[in-house]
């Protein structure tokens, strides 16, 4: 015999089963990139009609190279995170657990690619 009740076995619990954990990630992360992303532009817009070397100088920087992979980084878990929710909300079946895959497998293939570009350029 069961003693929780329906209420409380769904207390917290979204129609995905997660919770609120998504949204508070969403909420976290777009704060985050309220200040990453215009820091980001202002830095890297400087560096636009410079010659080669001069970027190539500005992005070896520590603090230009960290602030682009974590804009990279928090940029591209936002986009995997919400376009997830989204896939979920508006896609059934199979062809729901395929679009899943493929956002995952874009967000991490475009992090490892430009992570690496960074790593090229910074080092």
């Amino acid at each position: 015999m069961r003693y929780l009740t329906d209420r409380k076995r769904a207390e917290g619990k979204g129609a995905s089963g997660t919770g609120t954990e998504h949204h508070w990630y969403m909420q976290v992360s777009a704060v985050a990139l309220a200040f990453l992303v215009p820091t980001f532009l202002f830095i890297t817009g400087r560096a636009i009609g410079s010659s080669h070397e001069e970027v190539l100088a500005t992005f070896a920087h520590p603090f230009v190279a960290i602030l682009t992979a974590l804009t990279l980084y928090a940029g591209m878990m936002h986009f995997n995170k919400g376009a997830q929710m989204m896939i979920e909300d508006y896609a059934r079946g199979s062809t729901r657990k395929i679009l899943i895959m493929l956002v995952i497998g874009i967000s991490y293939a475009t992090i490892a690619t430009g992570l690496f570009a960074l790593a090229k350029i910074a080092l």
